[in-house]
C-alpha cells in the first residue's frame, strides 16, 4: 500500500537531507602521489532540490509524483567567490535540455546544495536550443565571464535528419551569478566552436581565447586540436586567424580530438592547463583529462606535458549515460595552494580530486613525454627501473 502523500514526502526530505549532508572522505584504495580521489561524487541527479522535481502540492499531484524529472548532474564550472566554493553546474533534464545551476559548498569537497533557483540565460535573436558545459574565468578586466556551449539544429540538415546540430560559443558575464548579461556569439573562422576558454589576462591588450576549431558538431575534421585567438572585446567578440597550440596526434590519448579544460591556473613556473584528450577504441570513444606547462610570458609555448593521461575514468565512473568518459570544466586553485579539481564521469555525475600546485607541478615538469614509440616507452620504463635499482 502506497504511503500517504505527507508520509511520502517526509520519506523523501529525509533521504534528501542524508544525501546533503554526506561526509566526503579521500578513497583509502587509491594512491599515485599525485592528487586524491574521493569516495562519493559531490554532485549527482538525487542532488537537485525536490521542488525542482516535484509538485509538493497535494492537492494538484496527490500521488507526489515527480513531474519535471532529472537525468544527470555533471560538467561544472568552478569558482571560488566571498570564501566559499561555487561550481556552475550542468543540469539535465529527462527531456535532454540542460540549463546552469548553482550550487555552492563550505569546503569544496562536501555539502554542496543548490541555490534557489537555476540560473536564467538570456537568448540571442537566435535562441539556444540547449546550452552547457560553463567556464568560469575571472578576468582581469573586473567581470567573470561564463563561456558555454550553445547548440543549434543545423538549418541545412534535411528534415529527416534531425541530430545535426551546429556548436558555437555562448558569452554571459555577471558580478554575482544571479544576473547574466548576454553577449553575441563568438566568432571566429571555424564552422563550429566547442570547448571555448577565456584566458584570464589580456595578452598584448587583448582578449585571449583557447577554442577548438572543428567542422562539424561531433568530428573535428581538419581541427588540429587546442587553438589559440585573440579578440578586441567581449562584447561583440570576433577573433581573427586560429592558430594549434596543443596539436592531436596519432597513437595517443588525443588522437581523435582534444579540448581545453577550465582556464589555465597561473604559478610561478608558467601557466598550468588541464585538458581533455579523446581516442577511438573497440567500444567507442575514450574520454581522459591531462596536463601541460605553458611560458607565462608566452602562453601558446608548452614547456612541459608528461606523457599519458592525469585522470581516466575508474570502476563505476565508466559507466552511465556516455561511457567511459571523464571531463573537466572547472577547478580551483586556493591561496594556500590546495587545488579542487571538479571532473564529471560518463556524463552522469560530478567528482572532485585534491592537488596542490607544488605536486602539480613537481609531475607536469618531471613526468617524461610521450616518446611516441613503444620503443622509447620501453626505455624510459628500463631508465625508471635502474635508477630504483
Amino acid at each position: 500500500m502506497q504511503n500517504s502523500f505527507s508520509e511520502q514526502l517526509s520519506k523523501l526530505r529525509h533521504q534528501y537531507d542524508l544525501l546533503i549532508q554526506k561526509k566526503n572522505e579521500p578513497d583509502p584504495a587509491w594512491y599515485n602521489g599525485i592528487y586524491e580521489r574521493y569516495m562519493h561524487p559531490v554532485l549527482t541527479h538525487a542532488h537537485v532540490p525536490l521542488e525542482w522535481r516535484f509538485d509538493l502540492n497535494a492537492k494538484t499531484n496527490p500521488w507526489l509524483m515527480e513531474r519535471l524529472g532529472i537525468n544527470a548532474v555533471f560538467n561544472a564550472g568552478a569558482i571560488e567567490w566571498n570564501g566559499k566554493i561555487l561550481l556552475c553546474a550542468r543540469v539535465e533534464g529527462t527531456d535532454r535540455k540542460s540549463f546552469f545551476a548553482m550550487a555552492e559548498s563550505e569546503n569544496g569537497i562536501d555539502n554542496f546544495h543548490f541555490w534557489r533557483e537555476p540560473c536564467v540565460i538570456p537568448e540571442t535573436e537566435t535562441p539556444d536550443t540547449n546550452v552547457y558545459d560553463m567556464r568560469l574565468v575571472r578576468h582581469a578586466d573586473g567581470w567573470v565571464y561564463g563561456l558555454f556551449c550553445s547548440e543549434r539544429r543545423d538549418p541545412k540538415a534535411p528534415t529527416a535528419d534531425q541530430s545535426s546540430a551546429l556548436a558555437q560559443c555562448g558569452i554571459v558575464r555577471t558580478h554575482d551569478f544571479k544576473n547574466w548579461e548576454r553577449m553575441p556569439d563568438l566568432k571566429t573562422p571555424s564552422a563550429q566552436q566547442r570547448n571555448v576558454v577565456l584566458h584570464p589576462e589580456f595578452v598584448g591588450g587583448k582578449y585571449a581565447l583557447y577554442t577548438r576549431p572543428q567542422e562539424s558538431f561531433i568530428d573535428t575534421g581538419s581541427g588540429g586540436g587546442i587553438g589559440w585567438a585573440l579578440c578586441d572585446s567581449m562584447e561583440c567578440a570576433s577573433t581573427g586567424e586560429e592558430s594549434i597550440i596543443d596539436r592531436r596526434i596519432y597513437h595517443t590519448i588525443n588522437e581523435v580530438k582534444n579540448g581545453q579544460g577550465p582556464a589555465p591556473i597561473k604559478t610561478e613556473a608558467g601557466w598550468l592547463h588541464l585538458a581533455h584528450g579523446v581516442r577511438n577504441t573497440a567500444a567507442g570513444l575514450r574520454y581522459v583529462l591531462y596536463l601541460f606547462l605553458t611560458d607565462l610570458e608566452n602562453p601558446t609555448r608548452i614547456i612541459a606535458k608528461p606523457q599519458g593521461y592525469f585522470i581516466a575514468p575508474m570502476g563505476m565512473e565508466r559507466i552511465g549515460d556516455v561511457s567511459n568518459v571523464v571531463f573537466s570544466n572547472g577547478w580551483i586553485a586556493r591561496k594556500d595552494g590546495t587545488v579542487f579539481i571538479y571532473y564529471a564521469s560518463s556524463d552522469t555525475r560530478l567528482h572532485v580530486a585534491t592537488s596542490s600546485i607544488p605536486r602539480l607541478l613537481d609531475y607536469v615538469q618531471n613526468t617524461p613525454q610521450d616518446g611516441l614509440r613503444s620503443a622509447a616507452s620501453v626505455q624510459q620504463r628500463i631508465a625508471l627501473i635502474r635508477a630504483n635499482s
